[in-house]
């Protein structure tokens, strides 16, 4: 079967085409024959030794995947060939708080990714797919999509206000979660065409803050002084103290990503002040992911899709998310 593997990892790193023997699920496990795998900023990280080290190389990458099942090992008895699943980030999260346990089990660092014709699951590490959802769209479901349902939906409410950092995956699927839950919408980019994108999508005010440097004064102006209910916070070291700033009174944090490096001597005063609640969101369990399908026909996933990109050409996917150019999800196709 064919895949992919990253061989070296540094600033220059490529994927690289491998052959492997097809491999055989044993007691418990599903053969999955992939039919979508999507991209996260995470795995050009990996790529690029900005995450951490893999505790082995090469590494089959990407977490997120989507696929039809083609065989069934003993003792199974949650799957049948045929049905259509989703992987799930961490293999060993079956439900409830994060444990310690849990580290360990996440797709594409921890275990091989996704990123190959046929993978070998256990069944507690894959849900099935709402019917109504493409491979494609499924794909987009296991990071991204579990990441925002967790950050917005248990968290926001009807008539609230929500703050979403850029253009992501994550900020586009809070975007559609946001929306379907009666809250609007304050998105940030630094591309007016990207905001009118997502003011497309539903969202209510764009700020840029290329133009506003000053954005969460911006956001501030926008909600009269208030400040919103609920910041999703991608960015990190450079966004976190105005993501703070923007925020109301009782308001709330959900911290989910990094991109722009980790915050060093934080002040903390001012989540005092406001009685601030700030919560990390490390994607979730299967359990929240069965939480999440049940959800996701309220929503327009083929809205978040980027681009399609064939098997053969998956190098040219890192090289979109590398651009900074992709609006939503980037998505690996197999035939």
């Amino acid at each position: 079967m064919r895949q992919y593997v990253i061989q070296q990892i540094g600033p220059t790193a490529e994927i690289t085409p491998a052959d492997a023997p097809e491999p055989t699920p044993g007691p418990g496990e599903v053969l999955v024959r992939m039919r979508a795998c999507s991209m996260n900023y995470r795995d050009l990280m990996i790529l690029r030794g900005e995450y951490a080290a893999p505790k082995q190389l090469p590494l089959v990458p990407l977490s997120d995947g989507a696929g039809e099942v083609i065989a069934l090992g003993p003792d199974v008895d949650e799957f049948d060939k045929g049905d259509r699943v989703a992987g799930c980030f961490f293999q060993n999260w079956p439900a409830g708080r994060l444990k310690r346990d849990v580290y360990g089990s996440a797709l594409g660092f921890d275990l091989p990714g996704v990123l190959s014709e046929l993978r070998v699951f256990p069944q507690s590490g894959l849900v099935k797919l709402p019917r109504y959802i493409s491979f494609a769209e499924g794909a987009t479901l296991p990071v991204a999509g579990l990441t925002a349902f967790n950050a917005m939906v248990p968290n926001v409410s009807s008539g609230q206000t929500v703050l979403l950092l850029g253009t992501g995956g994550v900020s586009l699927f809070a975007l559609m979660f946001a929306k379907a839950s009666g809250a609007s919408v304050i998105i940030t980019s630094s591309d007016d065409g990207k905001l009118e994108r997502a003011h497309k999508l539903g969202a209510d005010h764009g700020v840029n803050y290329r133009t506003h440097s000053d954005w969460d004064s911006e956001v501030l102006r926008i909600t009269n002084g208030r400040g919103v209910d609920l910041v999703v916070e991608t960015g990190g070291a450079k966004t976190f103290d105005k993501s703070l700033n923007a925020l109301a009174p009782g308001g709330r944090i959900s911290q989910v990503g990094r991109l722009t490096g980790i915050a060093q001597g934080v002040n903390i005063q001012p989540l005092v002040y406001k009685a601030a609640t700030l919560h990390g969101i490390f994607v979730g369990s299967r359990q929240d992911f069965l939480a999440m399908n049940a959800f996701v026909q309220q929503i327009n996933i083929a809205g978040l899709l980027d681009d399609l990109i064939p098997f053969e050409e998956a190098p040219r996917a890192f090289e979109r998310i590398a651009s900074a150019r992709h609006f939503g999800k980037v998505v690996i196709t197999l035939s």
